[in-house]
């Protein structure tokens, strides 16, 4: 038998699930499922509203709006839809009601700017999880062995704790530091970096979070220097031995949090919806193994990693719900 959801998900061009959907479009499998709801009579059913989660393609960013989705689907019967953009983007989305809610505003410092901007217009939800850091990072140690014959820790690539060295190492670093999406709060502080610590002569590239983690991976593999734009809760702190530049100016701020931040008027239209959200929130170990499973995955069905996670951690998805029935 074909459930509203089964046709919401249809409309979607999907079998099953929730996926990544960038940017809005209109595919004639949508019509070809509107269609089939009026013919059976379900119209008003397949019609139900999807509640709408605006996020980027950073992995963090990912994991959380796949296991709200998730959960949202197979525990409280509300369609979704995910809408992948940019980080500006998402944060006017949901300030002008484009989006329900967003997942991923790093606060207070990384979206500082983004904040200043939307933040009176959106409903700040809390923290879904607190410690987060962000910065620039390099190798902690050699490529292969992590440790020599003797049991002690190789020596890193390069002989560097603080932002301030990397003037010395201009010419091993070839003059880049790798960085991520241009609209990244990250990549501001990394340009404000630039100029504060007079990193003259140093380019900040741009480009996804896949292919900064490509370019970390090849320069670890063979065993060549490389500073990049980075952040905890991440997969590659536990795939490699990495350590953040001390920051002694500050550029990058203190420890911060991820804030679920929502359109005014959700609570109204989402009551039990909004009150999951509301509740949402997980320790950085928790997001951290399904952000292994993700890339374990490579990315190709973060949705089937979300509901695997949901399934195997029960009583937090209990606890987030006690108050929604």
């Amino acid at each position: 038998m074909i459930t509203a959801i089964d046709l919401h998900r249809l409309a979607r061009g999907q079998c099953c699930g929730c996926r990544h959907r960038p940017r809005r479009r209109t595919t004639p499998i949508a019509t070809l499922a509107i269609g089939l709801a009026l013919l059976l009579g379900l119209a008003g059913a397949a019609g139900a509203s999807s509640l709408r989660i605006a996020y980027v393609d950073w992995s963090s960013s990912v994991a959380s709006a796949n296991v709200v989705c998730a959960v949202l689907n197979e525990r409280l019967d509300q369609p979704c839809e995910l809408i992948e953009t940019s980080a500006d983007e998402m944060w006017r989305m949901v300030a002008e009601g484009e989006a329900d809610v967003m997942l991923s505003a790093w606060l207070p410092d990384t979206h500082a700017d983004y904040h200043a901007q939307y933040g009176e217009q959106l409903d700040d939800l809390g923290p879904n999880l607190v410690g987060t850091r962000t910065g620039l990072v390099v190798p902690a140690t050699r490529v292969g062995r992590q440790t020599d014959q003797r049991g002690a820790r190789t020596q890193p690539m390069l002989e560097i704790q603080s932002i301030e060295q990397l003037p010395e190492h201009r010419q091993a670093l070839g003059d880049r530091i790798i960085g991520i999406d241009p609209e990244a709060g990250i990549m501001a502080a990394t340009e404000r970096a630039l100029t504060e610590y007079r990193l003259t002569g140093f380019r900040l590239i741009s480009g996804a979070e896949s292919t900064m983690t490509a370019s970390l991976a090849d320069a670890i593999a063979r065993n060549r220097p490389i500073v990049v734009t980075g952040w905890i809760p991440h997969w590659m702190f536990g795939r490699w031995s990495l350590r953040f530049l001390d920051d002694p100016k500050g550029i990058y701020g203190d420890r911060g949090s991820i804030h679920s931040m929502a359109r005014p008027g959700l609570a109204e239209d989402f009551p039990a919806a909004a009150a999951f959200i509301d509740r949402f929130a997980w320790e950085a170990d928790s997001m951290e193994q399904l952000l292994v499973w993700i890339h374990q995955d490579h990315g190709r069905d973060p949705y089937a990693q979300a509901l695997r996670w949901i399934r195997t951690h029960p009583q937090q998805v209990d606890d987030w719900l006690t108050e929604t029935r």
